[in-house]
């Protein structure tokens, strides 16, 4: 679904622009771990896409949770060697916005695929 998409790669670029977000800085060990904040944000994320659009179907939700997973692997990947590590309050402001970017990119794929899938109007 979106791992696909040109909008994917963009948002994969974005986090590597900003990477240096998570380089050497520590942080509270009060704080979530980076994965924590991650699954916290993209499962919050993804409660709102399914519950803002009703009408998907059961395999298609399933294959929402299937491109979750593989962005959470990603992500894992990406952030390998600070994802156990404190978050920052810098970090935690940039993890919401990138899930909130994450969510946008499924607004619009499931716009797209409710607009091919519904009977035109002519």
């Amino acid at each position: 679904m979106v791992t696909a998409t040109e909008g994917y790669v963009h948002i994969i670029e974005y986090l590597t622009e900003h990477l240096s977000l998570f380089e050497g800085v520590s942080s509270s060990g009060n704080n979530p771990s980076v994965i924590e904040i991650i699954e916290e944000q993209l499962s919050e994320q993804i409660i709102s896409v399914c519950s803002q659009n009703e009408e998907l179907t059961f395999n298609q939700r399933n294959e929402i949770i299937r491109a979750v997973d593989a962005i959470l692997h990603d992500l894992e990947e990406i952030l390998s060697a600070v994802i156990n590590n404190p978050v920052t309050m810098e970090q935690l402001e940039f993890l919401i916005e990138f899930s909130s970017l994450i969510k946008n990119l499924f607004d619009t794929e499931i716009n797209c695929l409710m607009k091919n899938s519904s009977p035109t109007s002519e």
